[in-house]
């Protein structure tokens, strides 16, 4: 599907969290005329603290991003706190890859948008990077034990679950955060006469009117497996790449189901009334 543009964040390359397999299986099906790159997309964090995951998937999405750089796609790269590094590095290009400070966006009906991966705007990112890292490991150990608990959960047919994105739902603090930082970022698009906002950063997709402003968070390839795109109207839609693919995989689920019920069924010579949605 060819959109007029795709944003893209907080892949996390080089973390085990990173659902590279997903995002793969979202770029093979989705491709635009330009590609923002909204932070985050490689964690040098993981780095220092000696936690660096590189598997070929990894590999793969770089090569796929490069790929379309160099077929015509334009590839702007915004740098986020975790790929901070990058930032040393604005104005060049890196096969193609523009890397930018921010970035401004005008949609096909005209409207501005402000582009930041948005941890200049968060309090806790700016003045107290301890804290920001030790939530950092906190929440890398949320991720860690997800594969563990969603495990569990498959063999009783439960489908995917983000203990992280539960956390952050759960915890009032968070909840309060996460608001404040949309109505941060609203204002200070509102002040540079923007029509709205595109960010990343809190890992928390969303799109809303904030006093007639738009927020547009792109989520991430962690928690949610979400992008947002631009129509060719110019209208901009939040994709939830996870939930497409769980809603894809539960009638294979339900079918590979059945099947080993009624092989069983066979074997011992008994029949079963099999439940399409098993019990």
């Amino acid at each position: 599907m060819l959109h007029r543009t795709l944003f893209l964040s907080d892949i996390h390359l080089g973390t085990r969290g990173c659902r590279a397999d997903l995002l793969l299986d979202f770029l093979s099906g989705h491709d635009a005329g330009t590609i923002y790159l909204i932070g985050d997309i490689f964690d040098g964090w993981a780095i220092r603290r000696r936690g660096w995951h590189w598997p070929q998937a990894h590999n793969d999405v770089v090569q796929v991003l490069l790929d379309k750089a160099r077929s015509g796609t334009r590839v702007i790269f915004v740098p986020g706190n975790h790929d901070e590094i990058m930032r040393n590095y604005l104005g060049t290009h890196f096969g193609g890859i523009e890397v930018v400070q921010t970035a401004d966006f005008t949609g096909f009906n005209g409207k501005r948008y402000f582009v930041t991966h948005g941890d200049q705007f968060d309090a806790v990112v700016m003045n107290a990077k301890w804290l920001a890292h030790f939530g950092d490991t906190a929440y890398t150990f949320m991720i860690w034990m997800n594969p563990k608990l969603n495990l569990i959960r498959s063999l009783w047919g439960g489908q995917y679950w983000s203990l992280s994105k539960w956390a952050k739902r759960q915890v009032k603090t968070a909840v309060n955060f996460i608001s404040q930082y949309e109505d941060i970022l609203a204002d200070e698009a509102r002040r540079g006469g923007y029509d709205g906002v595109i960010c990343g950063h809190i890992h928390y997709a969303n799109i809303r009117q904030i006093n007639g402003l738009t927020y547009i968070n792109t989520g991430d390839w962690v928690e949610s497996c979400t992008a947002i795109v631009e129509e060719p109207t110019g209208e901009m839609v939040l994709i939830d790449w996870e939930e497409k693919a769980a809603a894809t995989a539960a009638p294979k689920l339900r079918r590979k189901r059945s099947r080993v019920l009624a092989d069983v069924g066979s074997q011992s010579g008994e029949t079963h009334d099999i439940h399409p949605y098993g019990r």
